[in-house]
């Protein structure tokens, strides 16, 4: 499986982003998603997470919850992260991860990553 991300970009506070991680290869459906980000002098960590299939398991992080929404499109084989209500602290590089195991996904050892994209949220 490639991941490619994309979407990322200059935003002020309060806008939206939506963020996609598009995926070639087969069986897309069969893969746990999650998104991920990066701020320099950290880890990179968890910021949401879906489940395979139809994606009826969802996870945020405490701090997006009620902003971001994790989505996914199997017939597009893409992963969405709309980000609303954006401010300066969610200022990273957000990256998107996969595996066949949900758990993989939570840990943030995803067997697949996509590359990363930047999103600055200014004040």
């Amino acid at each position: 499986v490639q991941l490619q991300a994309s979407g990322g970009g200059l935003v002020q506070a309060g806008g939206s982003l939506r963020l996609a991680c598009a995926a070639s290869g087969r069986s897309f459906s069969d893969y746990s998603v999650g998104w991920f980000r990066r701020v320099p002098g950290e880890e990179r960590a968890v910021v949401a997470t879906i489940s395979s299939r139809a994606g009826s398991s969802t996870y945020y992080i405490d701090s997006v919850k009620g902003r971001y929404t994790i989505s996914r499109d199997n017939a597009k084989s893409t992963v969405y992260l709309q980000m609303n209500s954006l401010k300066p602290e969610d200022t990273a590089v957000y990256y998107c991860g996969a595996d066949r195991y949900l758990t993989q996904v939570q840990r943030a050892v995803p067997a697949y990553w996509g590359q990363g994209t930047q999103v600055t949220v200014s004040s």
